[in-house]
């Protein structure tokens, strides 16, 4: 009985299994099945009263056993085929002829000291029983018509078994013969009974190994599958689920006890830079140190988890309020220490945002919503690397989301227009060309600087429409003009990233008809850096059209040396924060002054942007520099403003190198 439970209890296994491990458990079963078979006969065996000496046939005895392991084995391995619709009852059939096998092997290994003979008829139904209820029996176990199916299947099976045996044994008779032979000797029934016992021990022991086995293998894949889904496999820090499961946990706790909690955002400042610059290998390795270093300044009751790509967070119970601030101070100092990767020394740095329960929110959401609000707006401060929240940080996220949703319509609505800011030559006062810049017309604020709208633009991919429509629209007006001023128009690292731009550019050319050699574009370093190159191909697909590419900004840039090695530009504007300070810094100057020399070293004309004085522009024309561009020279104005009987506006430029215009000191450039 016991035997048939642990039989189709290894069966079930096998079921749920494939290839090697399924012939593991099929393995087992047979021998649970064929074992519990084989004792179940010999005892019966030893139990029956033939009335003469009886001894048993070693080598028979064993060969019945293995052919109830074998049939049995080769039965279930049908029974679990897919390949025919009654393969389980084919495969139980199988089994039932291998019970049947071992019992009359057995019986032949059965020697009684009398005459034996065989009904022939109850050989033949005690065959088709065995047959017939194994059959069935596997059939029940593995269809499962019903939630009795495993039951009916075990009972069926035992009944095949006791059903084979006791119409077996009633197509048996026994003669006994007066031949003098010894009576049956104890030390056989005795050895017998031992190598019985034994097998049945092998049945239960297989039975309880085999649960053993599969329970601790199972947990170990639970454990393997719970880490790979609570943890982040590149740095082994818990993931955002576990990150949120232990905060719902934790906020509990802290209602509970009356006691605050502190959730922490932290989005690593230069990882891109890393992965642009050295690869996605060195940026994994980086996040690797990183992970490390701060799992192992976590003290009890701190948690940080990875909750995607270079961004972390962090939970820390707060009892005191330089406990909170100790536990950032750790966290700042672990992300701004250098990395070494390979053959070179790098620094993450990061921005964090901090939000504090329940003064910044009662729930999950909220709190985490804050603290990535702190944590941008820490990213933007380049004064510090730890912002706290305050409420008014909502405020300004929704205007900004308000914002963003209204510049999507801007240009369907025709709210966007150009102003141009005259670029003159420095010795002469020459009118060279002029700068494009967007101005935004919202029906409700008024005019929107760019400095607000075009990083809002670039983060929201709405720069792609408005660049498009800058340039078109730029090189229109352009093409109108009576005198073929150049016009220059920047462009954002979104373009380069997201849009064909050697190709808007050509039809943008064809469409309006203006001449290449008229158009200046104008990028950052930034751009360069983010994918140096796709950005590189692209310039070189644009000034094969015949247009002329200038780098803004130049000066602020970490690399800039190696930009101008990687492309020859037309021109470098040379940043305005420097002609701020030119008058009164020595720094300033000589910066000044080396940048011209490095433009004339290279045959590059340079053109300082930001000139807002005389005094500026006399020092600009003493160091030799080629052009120049400012409030001071001309601000900007709408197409319709830079034209003056027929003439070019640029009398403002023009005024300030004759001294007509007075020396007056204006607000930076808005743009």
């Amino acid at each position: 009985m016991s035997g048939g439970w642990i039989t189709f209890g290894l069966f079930r296994r096998a079921e749920k299994t494939h290839n090697l491990q399924r012939g593991g458990w099929v393995f087992l079963t047979a021998v649970a099945a064929g074992s519990s078979v084989w004792c179940t006969h010999f005892i019966a065996m030893l139990a029956y009263d033939a009335g003469a000496p009886i001894t048993f046939d070693p080598v028979l005895t064993m060969v019945s056993l293995l052919i109830a392991v074998a049939g049995s084995a080769y039965g279930f391995a049908v029974a679990l085929q897919r390949g025919f619709r009654f393969m389980p009852e084919l495969g139980g059939a199988g089994i039932g002829f291998a019970i049947a096998a071992m019992h009359y092997v057995g019986m032949t290994a059965y020697r009684v000291d009398g005459v034996v003979a065989w009904d022939a008829d109850y050989v033949f139904n005690s065959i088709a029983l065995a047959v017939i209820l194994a059959a069935v029996a596997v059939g029940q176990a593995i269809r499962r018509p019903s939630r009795h199916s495993l039951h009916l299947a075990h009972g069926l099976f035992v009944l095949a078994v006791v059903a084979l045996h006791f119409t077996g044994m009633a197509a048996v008779s026994v003669t006994p013969m007066e031949t003098g032979a010894a009576g049956t000797d104890p030390d056989v029934l005795e050895a017998m009974a031992i190598v019985v016992a034994g097998v049945g021990l092998l049945i239960v022991g297989t039975g309880i190994a085999s649960y053993m086995i599969d329970a601790r293998a199972t947990q170990e894949s639970i454990q393997r599958l719970q880490h790979m889904a609570l943890n982040d496999s590149l740095t082994g820090l818990p993931n955002r689920v576990s990150f949120a499961d232990y905060l719902d946990n934790e906020l509990e706790r802290a209602n509970d006890d009356g006691a605050k909690l502190a959730v922490i955002g932290i989005d690593l400042d230069r990882f891109k830079e890393i992965n642009d610059l050295r690869g996605h290998k060195a940026g994994d390795l980086a996040l690797k140190a990183v992970g490390r270093r701060l799992a192992r300044l976590l003290k009890d009751g701190e948690f940080v988890a990875r909750v995607g790509g270079d961004e972390f967070s962090a939970v820390k119970r707060v009892e005191r309020q330089n406990d909170l601030l100790d536990f950032v101070s750790r966290l700042e100092k672990t992300l701004f220490e250098p990395i070494r990767i390979d053959d070179f020394e790098t620094a993450t740095g990061a921005s964090i945002g901090v939000a504090v329960y329940p003064e910044d929110g009662t729930e999950r959401e909220r709190l985490v919503s804050n603290a990535d609000l702190a944590m941008y707006r820490a990213k933007t401060d380049v004064t510090r690397a730890v912002c706290f929240y305050e409420s008014r940080m909502d405020e300004s996220a929704r205007t900004r989301r308000t914002l963003a949703q209204d510049l999507r319509r801007a240009v369907d609505l025709d709210q966007l227009e150009l102003h141009y800011q005259v670029q003159t030559s420095v010795s002469t006062g020459e009118v060279r060309g002029y700068e494009v810049l967007a101005r935004w017309n919202h029906p409700e604020r008024g005019q929107v600087p760019p400095s607000e709208f075009i990083p809002i633009a670039e983060e929201t991919g709405t720069i792609l429409a408005i660049g498009e429509w800058v340039l078109r629209s730029a090189c229109r007006e352009a093409s109108a003009w009576e005198k073929p001023y150049k016009i220059a128009v920047n462009l954002s690292p979104v373009q380069f990233a997201h849009a064909d731009l050697a190709r808007l550019v050509h039809e943008i050319l064809l469409e309006t008809g203006l001449s290449p050699g008229r158009l200046e574009l104008e990028i950052t370093e930034s751009t360069i850096i983010a994918d140096k190159t796709r950005t590189l191909h692209a310039l070189r697909q644009i000034r094969a059209l015949g247009a002329t590419i200038a780098i803004d900004d130049f000066g602020t840039g970490y690399s800039s040396l190696d930009t101008l090695r990687s492309f020859p530009f037309d021109k470098i504007k040379l940043d305005r924060s420097f002609m701020n300070e030119v008058e009164e810094s020595v720094e300033a100057k000589a910066i000044v002054r080396a940048v011209l020399t490095l433009g004339r070293s290279l045959h590059i004309p340079v053109l300082a942007e930001g000139v807002e004085t005389d005094d500026q522009l006399a020092i600009l024309r003493a160091e030799g520099c080629d052009e120049a561009q400012g409030f001071f020279l001309g601000r900007p104005k709408p197409v319709g403003q830079i034209f003056q009987d027929g003439s070019v506006a640029g009398s403002e430029a023009l005024s300030a190198f004759s001294g007509r215009v007075p020396h007056l000191r204006v607000g930076r450039r808005a743009g």
